[in-house]
């Protein structure tokens, strides 16, 4: 499995979670944060990030891939579509949230969202 982390460095107790979650070992982890300049264009921001990866076009269309998404809702947006065009469907991605309680704040893997499934089923209820 390959990691593409936009966001925060993931700690060692979440990625033994994201693993056990995924029941496959992340072979290779990308951790490219997400920092845009709000003065220019965030589709021309999220293909230069997303091509930071480095990945081939046959390993985008072939790899598994999981991907932590950036935090900011419309930079995050812009690269799962800049993601999608170059592997043909939604990736799934890591949900983080805080522990509630913790000082300073902790944050754990809370759930992994498969976003093609979640497009799949989408698209059967336009049809219905």
């Amino acid at each position: 499995m390959v990691l593409l982390n936009f966001s925060h460095p993931l700690t060692d107790p979440q990625r033994v979670k994201l693993t056990a979650m995924l029941d496959v070992p992340i072979d290779d982890v990308h951790n490219h944060p997400a920092h845009f300049d709000v003065a220019r264009s965030f589709a021309d921001q999220a293909a230069a990030l997303v091509d930071a990866v480095g990945l081939t076009p046959e390993q985008w269309q072939t790899e598994a891939i999981v991907v932590n998404p950036p935090s900011l809702a419309v930079i995050a947006v812009t690269v799962l579509a800049e993601l999608h065009g170059r592997m043909g469907y939604f990736p799934a991605v890591v949900r983080i949230r805080p522990i509630a309680g913790s000082t300073p704040p902790v944050y754990e893997v809370a759930e992994i969202i498969n976003l093609q499934a979640v497009r799949d089923a989408g698209r059967e209820r336009r049809i219905s």
